[in-house]
């Protein structure tokens, strides 16, 4: 009986896909629950598993074809014999029998660990995976060196010098761009021609919360297992804001305006395949060590490509921090449909004036990016300015649980 394989629902906004790799070959064996292929989304990469064993007698839609959920991908045949030379499914037996070597289609990886482990010289099939259900993460593929060449190769004999060539002509490799990729150029366009954006900025004394965070960040690690980073200041901060002014935290659907009572805080991250916001979920009732486990644990799901739709769904508003990278000034772009996003910039060390006198004080930028159609100017620049307060007054923090 032939079994067809076909496109799962994709999740929220999501109304197509491409297909990545093939985990199968035609006349493999499969097994109920294991994945037989990837499919690209806008936002995550899925596996897609058989629902029943058999043997996969047919691909309807190679890597790179683009479809809709319903769509029939292959089919299976229930209780089919796999094609000579293809790994059977074992046969039940009361001796233990050593574990068979799995073939390199059988690795459970995400493409970029996948990618990692090429540019390494590292076969998959060597590693023990350490991630959910048999997946090799990119921690175990860092953990794993390749083996060193017994003899370095032969000098190799210096080229003759190159022809002379016209000043256009040089160098060019052409690449496909990623679904994501594609994706997040649609929607920042189509941002900008939708949201009347504008920008407000301020600066952030960070003074007393790196004291702070100086003072309690060993026995933070040791209590919870976890540093104490300024990402879960300015989560607090942020909720704290949003309380003070909706309409940051709201979102515009045809002719009205949704306020929402809940607040999940997008983090962006900035993984290989472009930039995703995972989201913290109901992080106004988090506490500073939740909030920081909860990040952490969303941004290694992000690098090894292994982040699910959930985590991705349902952001109410966004922060961003190019500090990491050494940003000191820049303007964020809105997360859509979301009408407010929060930049965060590199601490420098600047003199400042206090109290009359010029100190050396480490100062943060901040930025907050807004839809000018619902939330007005004033309420933009006290909302970054309640933020300011805030963490410029860490313990504040406390009392806005």
């Amino acid at each position: 009986m032939a079994i067809d394989i076909v496109v799962p629902p994709l999740g929220e906004s999501l109304v197509e896909a491409t297909v990545g790799s093939w985990l199968k070959k035609v006349g493999d064996a499969v097994k109920a629950g294991e994945p037989v292929l990837e499919l690209e989304t806008d936002k995550v990469n899925l596996e897609v598993a058989a629902d029943d064993s058999g043997v996969l007698v047919s691909i309807d839609q190679e890597a790179g074809a683009v479809v809709k959920p319903g769509d029939k991908l292959g089919s299976l045949e229930a209780g089919g014999s796999p094609r000579v030379g293809a790994p059977a499914p074992a046969a039940e037996s009361t001796a233990p029998a050593p574990p068979p070597t799995p073939a390199p289609s059988e690795v459970r990886a995400a493409p970029a660990v996948r990618r990692l482990a090429e540019s390494e010289g590292v076969a998959l099939a060597d590693l023990a995976p350490s991630g959910a259900h048999g997946r090799v993460l990119r921690d175990d593929v860092a953990k794993r060196q390749p083996e060193a060449s017994a003899a370095p190769a032969p000098l190799a004999a210096p080229p003759s010098a190159p022809a002379p060539r016209a000043a256009a002509e040089g160098p060019v490799e052409r690449v496909r761009l990623s679904r994501r990729r594609l994706t997040i150029a649609r929607r920042l366009v189509e941002t900008q021609h939708t949201a009347a954006m504008l920008t407000t900025f301020n600066e952030i004394d960070m003074t007393a919360a790196r004291d702070l965070r100086r003072r309690h960040q060993e026995k933070f690690r040791e209590r919870h297992g976890v540093r104490l980073g300024f990402m879960s200041f300015f989560t607090r901060a942020s909720v704290a804001a949003l309380k003070q002014f909706p309409r940051l935290n709201a979102e515009i659907v045809g002719d009205d305006m949704l306020l929402k009572r809940f607040y999940h805080i997008g983090i962006a991250v900035a993984a290989e395949g472009g930039l995703v916001v995972p989201v913290v979920r109901d992080a106004d009732r988090l506490s500073f060590y939740q909030i920081e486990a909860e990040i952490a644990r969303l941004a290694d799901r992000a690098r090894d490509g292994a982040l699910s739709l959930e985590d991705l769904a349902d952001g109410t508003f966004t922060i961003t921090n190019g500090g990491v990278f050494g940003s000191l000034f820049s303007t964020p772009i809105l997360n859509g449909p979301q009408v407010a996003i929060l930049g965060m910039h590199t601490i420098q060390d600047r003199p400042v004036a206090v109290a009359g006198d010029v100190q050396i004080r480490p100062m943060m930028y901040v930025a907050l990016s807004y839809d000018h159609r619902i939330v007005d100017g004033s309420e933009a620049v006290r909302f970054l300015a309640t933020i300011k307060n805030l963490v410029e007054n860490p313990e504040m923090l406390l009392l806005e649980g």
